[in-house]
């Protein structure tokens, strides 16, 4: 067997080299000059740390004067963000093209732009807080909700790639949020507009698109999908309005899909489980699906007894 392996491995490489040369995307080996993805996430725990001040520190940081403490995690981040807005500006080709000097400018705005919506992004986090805690009997505290709830987690690092997403930096703001939807099984588009009081509970298969706008006080449960009519257009669809409309007090419950960029969620709607919503809802009403036929094979006939109304919600 060792010899069948000496022999063969050579040509192996061979093989891999000569398909590394076909130039697509695939074969791109310019790891110097790529976005470092564990860079990224670094700087999204040191985010968390000033968002958060008194529940993610940074314990490498061997400092108990909190200003030291901050201005040290801010230098941090915005000589690392800086840095990393600088390699996907180059590494787009959108921006490829573009002087060494008038990138460096871009970049360092960018950073310091960035870090300035903080205070913005915590007036949002507190509201999204509050309506986890009003929203969930279970959450005993605001403290138990930060420490562990995958829905504010998601939340935020969604407020924060926003910011970064409506200065215009490339690529670095999906990679946030991916990184988010790998931990928690949340998708939210850095793209997407939501307002405060946000509150997911449960979270997971949770997808919310690009062009979606959500309104104050919603609620969506998982499994939700907020997203486009179709996607047969591909890249002809770019910039084009092809998700919902979500208003203010607007109740979403698990597994519902909404599609469609002309399609509007009206203040005070209530979708139940599972619906499937590609035209617009007035409001104030409740979606509802018809109860399902459920069939029994049983000699026990108080299974058929007790049927369900013509309605349900899917409620947790």
């Amino acid at each position: 067997m060792k010899n069948i392996i000496e022999r063969e491995v050579d040509g192996i490489l061979t093989d891999i080299l000569d398909d590394y040369k076909k130039e697509r995307a695939i074969d791109k080996n310019d790891i110097y000059n790529q976005p470092d993805k564990n860079e990224i996430i670094a700087i999204l725990d040191h985010l968390m740390a000033i968002v958060y001040p008194g529940f993610f520190r940074e314990k490498s940081h061997k400092i108990y004067n909190l200003s030291h403490t901050v201005s040290t995690l801010i230098e941090d981040v915005l000589f690392h963000l800086n840095k990393q807005i600088m390699v996907v500006m180059k590494y787009t080709k959108a921006f490829s093209e573009e002087q060494e000097e008038e990138l460096e400018e871009f970049t360092q705005n960018a950073s310091v732009a960035f870090l300035k919506t903080i205070p913005k992004i915590r007036e949002y986090l507190d509201t999204d807080l509050q309506a986890a805690l009003d929203g969930d009997p279970a959450a005993s505290s605001k403290e138990e909700i930060i420490f562990s709830y995958p829905g504010l987690y998601a939340i935020t690092v969604y407020r924060l790639a926003h910011e970064l997403f409506l200065l215009k930096v490339p690529l670095i703001p999906r990679m946030m949020t991916e990184h988010a939807h790998s931990k928690t099984g949340i998708d939210i588009h850095p793209g997407a507009t939501i307002g405060k009081y946000f509150f997911i509970d449960h979270g997971t298969g949770i997808v919310v698109g690009e062009t979606t706008v959500i309104g104050e006080h919603v609620k969506l449960y998982q499994g939700v999908t907020l997203g486009a009519l179709s996607t047969k257009g591909g890249q002809k669809l770019r910039h084009v309005r092809r998700h919902p409309t979500i208003c203010d007090n607007v109740t979403i419950y698990s597994g519902a899909s909404i599609l469609g960029g002309n399609t509007v969620v009206e203040e005070g709607v209530v979708v139940g489980g599972n619906a499937f919503i590609t035209k617009s809802v007035s409001k104030g009403t409740k979606v509802s699906v018809k109860n399902q036929e459920l069939v029994y094979h049983s000699d026990d006939e108080s299974l058929h007894q007790n049927e369900q109304d013509e309605s349900w919600f899917y409620v947790i």
